[in-house]
């Protein structure tokens, strides 16, 4: 459980990470209504890195029952802790080494940063002898951030063409990480980049998926990003407060 043991803050109250789900599903729906939208099309991923199973069992008393994690080994460490009965899941939205994907396979229910054909065809491998499937969606890279992980916007076509071959993954969509950037025409930007690669790919019935899924948008940019076409927001700050600085 060494994941948790270092640099793991309080939880934040029940009631208030309650009040924040609430106020944040009341945004989502406002920045709907703004773009013409149903809110039931935008799904919450609460990001719950860094935070105590504690906060995780208050959100899903709230009603969340997935929650984004960046690495496998506090994903895995957290769902060892919890009651199997309140039937929570994880995503993985972080990047996965190849020598992590046995555990990855156990755990988590959505993949949402696939780069590599070679860890696709890990994963697949894996996922035939567990004789299971896994959601995932691509990762793609469209502020052009040399600290970013993802695919180039340039190679997403043709890497997506190659996930047909792989029977146990279930092709959902794409994913991005916005520029940083308190310029709202850059950050639409790159909402708009991604939700045209997933135009092609949908026109073109690339690796036989519609790719329903754009997972899009963060605490300071979810809301830009459901009027850009989100499906899928990932949100931590707003829900469960700051994290704790990294140590060193």
């Amino acid at each position: 459980m060494s994941e948790l043991t270092n640099n793991q803050p309080d939880a934040a109250p029940a009631d208030v990470i309650a009040a924040n789900v609430a106020a944040v599903r009341g945004r989502i729906a406002s920045a709907c209504e703004r773009a013409g939208r149903d809110a039931a099309e935008v799904r919450l991923l609460p990001v719950s890195k860094t935070h105590p199973v504690e906060a995780l069992v208050a959100a899903h008393a709230a009603g969340i029952d997935r929650f984004g994690e960046n690495r496998v080994q506090e994903l895995v460490a957290k769902a060892e802790l919890l009651d199997p009965a309140l039937g929570i899941e994880f995503a993985l939205i972080g990047p996965l080494q190849s020598n992590k994907a046995g555990r990855a396979v156990e755990w988590v229910a959505e993949f949402q940063a696939l780069d590599s054909l070679k860890l696709a065809a890990n994963l697949d491998r894996r996922l035939q002898a567990l004789g299971r499937s896994l959601d995932v969606l691509v990762e793609v890279n469209t502020s052009g951030e040399s600290t970013k992980f993802g695919l180039a916007p340039d190679d997403v076509l043709s890497f997506a063409a190659e996930l047909g071959a792989f029977d146990s993954l279930n092709v959902r969509g794409l994913m991005t990480i916005a520029i940083p950037s308190p310029d709202h025409k850059q950050v639409a930007a790159c909402f708009e980049m991604l939700r045209g690669l997933r135009d092609r790919l949908r026109d073109d019935q690339v690796a036989g998926s519609d790719w329903p899924e754009l997972s899009m948008g963060m605490s300071g940019d979810f809301e830009l990003a459901i009027e850009h076409g989100a499906t899928c927001v990932r949100v931590g700050t707003a829900i469960f407060g700051g994290r704790p600085p990294v140590a060193g």
